[in-house]
């Protein structure tokens, strides 16, 4: 099968889910024949089930014929407390951020042993940059996700660390060279990286605390890190403003 590795189960309710499931980063249009595989759903049953999730508004299908992701699955998803919570609290620092940086800002939470973009705002300068608002990366290779792994749970830290793969030259794949930079996020308060997750690009970023806590991390990228000092504290910054609204 191409796509999901678990069978779907006999419930209606659990095959359109399937459906839904089978769309991710690398998969934002499919056929009916590619949702099939990918759902591991017969093709009568996928273009039953196909149908009724158009008719709902959970899919939509494009002028070439794919589906892809409807409009009211998005509404919804606006209504998650990952954004309605700290999306609205962060959107006026992300603004006055971007403002007196003009860099790509970024805002993102662990979910398991990845990054979530749950916002974004795309900077002037023509640097590469690989996350859109809903998009996972590795936590490894990006300096939000460095913030989020220094401060995750040993056993995410673990799993994180043994498999440490490889996006450009200079992504860290050494589990060693890892745990000392982590060990330096805790010790200075900030993460960077340098053309680990695109070439061309850069990344400096902070956390977010709520009271003790690390719910977030806030980040920028940039095509380098010469004014790194001026940059890490806006960043702080407006790290701290967030933290604040959100009752910390």
């Amino acid at each position: 099968m191409a796509g999901n590795t678990s069978t779907p189960g006999a419930s209606v309710t659990s095959r359109a889910l399937a459906l839904l499931g089978a769309f991710d980063e690398h998969h934002r249009r499919l056929t009916l024949t590619e949702l099939a595989d990918r759902a591991g759903l017969p093709m009568p049953t996928a273009h039953r089930l196909v149908g009724e999730l158009v008719a709902w508004g959970a899919l939509a299908r494009n002028a070439a014929g794919e589906y892809v992701v409807g409009r009211r699955l998005w509404d919804i998803g606006l209504l998650a407390p990952v954004q309605t919570g700290l999306r609205e609290v962060a959107s006026p620092y992300l603004h006055d951020l971007y403002g007196a940086t003009l860099a790509t800002v970024h805002l993102a939470v662990r979910d398991g042993t990845d990054v979530l973009y749950v916002d974004r705002l795309a900077g002037h300068a023509s640097v590469p940059v690989v996350s859109s608002v809903g998009s996972r990366l590795p936590m490894h290779a990006t300096g939000v996700g460095k913030v989020l792994l220094a401060h995750a749970p040993v056993e995410v830290q673990h799993a994180v660390l043994a498999d440490l793969a490889r996006i450009t030259p200079y992504t860290i794949t050494q589990p060693g060279l890892l745990r000392r930079q982590l060990a330096k996020v805790l010790r200075d308060g900030y993460a960077s990286t340098t053309e680990e997750m695109s070439l061309g690009a850069c990344s400096l970023a902070v956390p977010i605390r709520r009271g003790p806590d690390v719910v977030a991390a806030l980040g920028m990228v940039l095509p380098s890190l010469k004014d790194r000092a001026r940059l890490v504290g806006a960043l702080q910054v407006a790290a701290r403003g967030i933290g604040r609204s959100l009752g910390g």
